[in-house]
């Protein structure tokens, strides 16, 4: 089992959710989350006064996946989310050891 985090844009959220849908992933987690990356921020003016934006506003999503659904969801991710401009956003992938249901106490694939 793979967790597959992926901070993007807030914007193409819907356009990822709508690529895992088809994938037939089944659940996900997002966060409204702030951070910056090589980017920076950026400097904004707000009634004649300049000030820096210094984390900006970011989506995280976290799926917890099969090891063999792992890199078609990676692939739809970057397809979807994909702007070509900075700030596009990171995947991370990390093992997962151990998933329960808590409702069913089920674990492993049949967890997710």
């Amino acid at each position: 089992m793979k967790l597959i985090t992926a901070i993007i844009k807030p914007f193409r959220l819907d356009d990822v959710r709508n690529a895992l849908s088809e994938l037939g992933v089944q659940g996900m987690t997002v966060t409204e989350v702030k951070g910056f990356g090589r980017q920076r921020g950026h400097t904004e003016l707000y009634r004649g006064a300049e000030y820096v934006v210094d984390f900006l506003p970011k989506s995280k999503i976290e799926i917890a996946a099969p090891d063999d659904q792992a890199e078609s969801i990676i692939e739809a991710i970057v397809a979807a989310a994909r702007t070509g401009k900075v700030g596009d956003g990171k995947i991370f992938v990390t093992p997962l050891e151990q998933v329960v249901r808590i409702r069913t106490g089920e674990s492993g694939d049949q967890a997710v």
